[in-house]
């Protein structure tokens, strides 16, 4: 309908809005900032903008020790948000563009929406290795995750290119199809671990998988089809069902109308199930990239050779190796969702692309903040903390950016907060628990460390990091119970040379050693 009717028209069909707060984004980092503008402010309007008719919310919350946290992340309808907060207003709409000097949006269906106080939270977007290639399927939220169930229902052999959290529970939780995994370092997982963690976990994916069945432990909700005919969050128009699910790395929802990224433990929810009866494994290709993806009808396919096989699409490797399969899975990264703001304002950009903010996760346009995998922190950090885009980051930056803004309005200094003085991030991979603390891998210590290492094959894995004899980082794989005596050795700085002998000693209650 309303491609018909002027741009004009439809503004003058939607009345400006104005809100005291807008928050742009359904994601952990949008709606956490909205429940916490919502709450401190509760005579004041805020509004949320949505591409989604579903948005994230943290649920079961738990706060594991000073600075490591839990929770799952549940997908409700944006009318559970309303219910709770009265003072909310939900606009399911895209940002088209901003107009900052003006304090206004304009949304894609025609809506003019004003603020004086804004936090992006638009999230990222999947970096796919190509944009125009049918073959290749970017994983980043539910709608994807759908597709490639079916794509995957029917392969023998896929290609998951990328090392970080959704490659690494991807090549896990799929079974009865071939995995090729592809990646440019010389150990899997290097986002979160060293070679020594990934040798750990290398027996994992070789080892006999038993089936697993599809078994949702989260709420689901389902959207009618609307009255236009048009599906309401699923790509197949017609009853959708949605349920919570996600990377554990991945970002909240953007601004040009992707659904919102996965939660924690999203294969949960999913049969990840190949077309082969029999166990089929996974192929680790290291320290190599993608040169060429092409297909049999490609009029420049290189000549066949003996061992490629018969398959839909081919990927040849910086290695030299060409693989054949039934599709690829692009899992290499994301790049922050700012393009929707950037015309016409006068935005500072961190190399990355992300929204540069101060320690106050204010942006370089006046009363516009960002929070989340949109934004860069560029403060000068703590010694021992680093930005990743992780579900973890996502909330407590939304729930800080909030606390900013009502400071803002009134008045009030506030300091950055303490979870920004410690990295810390607690995860599962390969069943296996995994807590990395503070400069986990000695990022920026150069040669200026030592690590001590205890691994008991199949069952831990301990790396601590240590500087001038005080620990800055740790790795924990497996159930250690230590990931509270070292953070707090870590935020202590502990002189620990005089015990580096018996840190990882097996036979010492280490916890009542530093009691």
């Amino acid at each position: 309908m309303l491609a018909n009717v002027s741009s004009s028209e439809r503004m003058a069909s939607h009345p400006m809005q104005r809100f005291q707060f807008v928050v742009v984004g359904g994601g952990i980092a949008g709606v956490t900032c909205v429940e916490q503008l919502a709450s401190d402010f509760p005579s004041a309007e805020v509004g949320l903008i949505t591409a989604a008719s579903h948005i994230k919310a943290v649920a079961n919350f738990k706060q594991v020790s000073q600075t490591l946290e839990e929770f799952d992340v549940e997908e409700r309808p944006s009318s559970v948000l309303q219910e709770k907060y009265p003072n909310v207003t939900v606009i399911q709409s895209v940002v088209r563009s901003l107009q900052a000097d003006q304090h206004t949006l304009q949304t894609e269906d025609g809506r003019s929406v004003g603020y004086e106080k804004l936090c992006i939270c638009s999230g990222a977007r999947p970096k796919l290795l190509t944009q125009d290639q049918p073959y290749v399927l970017g994983v980043r939220d539910t709608d994807s995750v759908q597709e490639f169930q079916k794509r995957l229902s029917s392969a023998k052999r896929i290609v998951v290119v990328g090392n970080g959290g959704i490659a690494l529970e991807l090549v896990f939780e799929v079974r009865g199809c071939e995995v090729v995994w592809a990646v440019k370092d010389k150990a899997i997982g290097n986002t979160f671990f060293d070679a020594g963690a990934a040798q750990f976990l290398i027996p994992s994916l070789e080892a006999q998988r038993p089936p697993r069945d599809a078994v949702c432990k989260r709420a689901r909700y389902t959207t009618e089809q609307g009255p236009e005919g048009g599906s309401d969050g699923g790509p197949e128009g017609g009853l959708h069902t949605f349920t919570a699910g996600g990377d554990r790395r991945r970002p909240g929802s953007g601004s040009t109308g992707a659904g919102s990224a996965l939660g924690p433990d999203w294969h949960e929810g999913f049969l990840l199930r190949g077309a082969e009866e029999r166990p089929q494994g996974v192929r680790v290709e290291y320290e190599c990239e993608v040169q060429e993806i092409f297909t049999p009808s490609d009029p420049l396919r290189p000549q066949p050779e003996a061992d490629y096989g018969e398959w839909p699409v081919y990927v040849r490797l910086t290695n030299g190796r060409t693989v054949g399969c039934d599709f690829i899975v692009s899992a290499t990264g994301v790049v922050p969702n700012a393009d929707a703001f950037l015309q016409g304002n006068n935005f500072s950009l961190a190399e990355d692309g992300g929204l540069r903010v101060d320690d106050h996760m204010m942006t370089s346009e006046r009363d516009v903040y960002a929070a989340g995998d949109v934004c860069s922190a560029c403060w000068e950090p703590s010694a021992l903390w680093q930005q990743m885009r992780l579900w973890t980051q996502a909330r407590q930056m939304g729930w800080f950016a909030g606390r900013c803004m009502a400071a803002d309005v009134q008045t009030q200094p506030i300091e950055l907060d303490f979870c920004f003085e410690l990295f810390a991030h607690i995860t599962k991979f390969f069943n296996y628990k995994v807590v990395i603390l503070g400069k986990f891998n000695a990022q920026g210590l150069g040669a200026d460390h030592e690590l001590l290492v205890r691994c008991t094959k199949g069952q831990e894995y301990v790396k601590v990091v240590l500087r001038g004899g005080k620990m800055v980082g740790a790795v924990l794989i497996g159930e250690t119970d230590l990931e509270e005596t070292f953070e707090n050795l870590i935020l202590n700085q502990m002189d620990l040379t005089p015990y580096k002998d018996e840190l990882l000693n097996p036979n010492i209650d280490i916890e009542d050693y530093f009691d």
